[in-house]
């Protein structure tokens, strides 16, 4: 099945082929494009590539007129299947109240490696993020080859999460980090005394064949950010999951979203950054109730994957859905979480993420002074449900 995205090659009719191309009749060459219909209606989209049918009128006498139409047909095709504005998921980031303290946590708990440590501010920061007479400490930190990146506002200072927060309110997400041994990970996290989430590790049914048999643990940071650890049966998950290891953590497998509607997500994640849908699934039961630690929890589940690292997963509550807006949110609070996705050309993805009416933090591409961060260009914009999400350029 061909997905939305991809190239077809051009149909050219049977009256524009054999005799019909060596007569001086004007042929006609009719491109299609499944892509197409999901683009916007922009400028850049009034090309060959982009039109869902586009008749061109060639004279088709002679070697030459022919070669022509052979051009046009092969640009076309190759228009078509231009490259999504999504190259890779570089890093979930979160705000946090104390570095130190998040740094201990994920380094001694976790076992994530600290990559870099900066303090930036300026106006192009401020114009990044949304939040004047910014100063920030950016931690970058990895596990095995995925990063998070934790930021503390020196100022201005935020407000903490809200001690309510519910696994099916749509503010809610967390990273799922893969463990080779879910007991043994599970008393590490007893040892350091973290906050559960869930009741306990859930081992997911066997009757439900895209999800049984994955042990699951819900749990928070310090600063109340959740986080999911995962243990993949044979057979499921990356091939890498699985590799021989003494290491107990092993990477990050996806970062978690709840969505209200998942058909609008796949619009804003599929049709218009490019990643691609890589699994669906529909959970339930008492497993899944303990799991999100919501009675009566019945969840569609969507994971969507750009062309590299860790995939996005949609949580769409079917019930209940009683899961509350995510609340308007500044980078600085600490409630607030951003999914860095790295695109070719930071211009071109904020022209058709406006074209689109996407909500903007950012001004636009801001252009970075210096490149402490490790990108020249980026913007901060929401997806459908108020995630936010960072779009840089190297």
């Amino acid at each position: 099945m061909r997905r939305s995205g991809e190239a077809t090659s051009p149909v050219i009719p049977s009256e524009c082929s054999g005799q019909a191309l060596r007569s001086e009749a004007t042929s006609l060459v009719i491109l299609r494009s499944e892509a197409a219909k999901d683009l916007l209606p922009s400028d850049e989209s009034k090309s060959l590539a982009t039109l869902r049918m586009m008749r061109i009128s060639v004279n088709a006498k002679g070697p030459a007129p022919r070669f022509l139409l052979f051009i046009v047909a092969v640009l076309a095709a190759t228009g078509a299947s231009a490259q999504p504005l999504a190259s890779s998921l570089d890093s979930v980031g979160m705000t946090v109240a104390d570095m130190g303290r998040a740094v201990d946590f994920y380094s001694k708990v976790l076992t994530f490696e600290k990559v870099s440590d900066v303090e930036v501010a300026g106006a192009d920061y401020e114009h990044l993020e949304g939040v004047f007479g910014l100063r920030m400490r950016v931690v970058r930190m990895r596990l095995g080859a995925e990063a998070i990146e934790l930021t503390e506002y020196l100022a201005p200072r935020g407000r903490p999460i809200p001690a309510d927060l519910k696994s099916n309110d749509r503010s809610f997400q967390h990273i799922a980090i893969i463990v080779r041994d879910m007991d043994a990970a599970y008393r590490r996290l007893r040892e350091n005394r973290v906050e559960h989430a869930s009741s306990g590790p859930q081992r997911l049914p066997d009757w439900n064949k895209n999800a049984g048999a994955i042990k699951a643990f819900y749990f928070r940071d310090p600063d109340g950010h959740p986080l999911e650890i995962l243990e993949f049966p044979e057979g499921k998950g990356d091939p890498r999951w699985h590799r021989s290891t003494d290491r107990l953590f092993l990477g990050i497998d996806h970062t978690a979203i709840v969505v209200g509607d998942t058909e609008a997500s796949l619009k804003f994640y599929r049709d218009i950054l490019g990643f691609r849908v890589a699994g669906e699934s529909e959970n339930y039961g008492p497993e899944q109730e303990h799991l999100n630690n919501v009675f009566g929890a019945r969840l569609r589940i969507t994971s969507v994957k750009p062309p590299a690292g860790p995939s996005v997963e949609f949580l769409e509550y079917l019930s209940p859905r009683d899961g509350r807006p995510a609340p308007p949110t500044r980078a600085n609070d600490v409630l607030f979480r951003q999914t860095r996705v790295a695109t070719p050309d930071a211009e071109t993805a904020a022209k058709k993420l406006f074209a689109a009416r996407a909500e903007f933090v950012s001004p636009g591409a801001v252009e970075m002074a210096h490149h402490e961060l490790g990108f020249r260009k980026g913007f901060l914009v929401r997806d459908p449900d108020g995630h936010a999400i960072e779009l840089v350029e190297k």
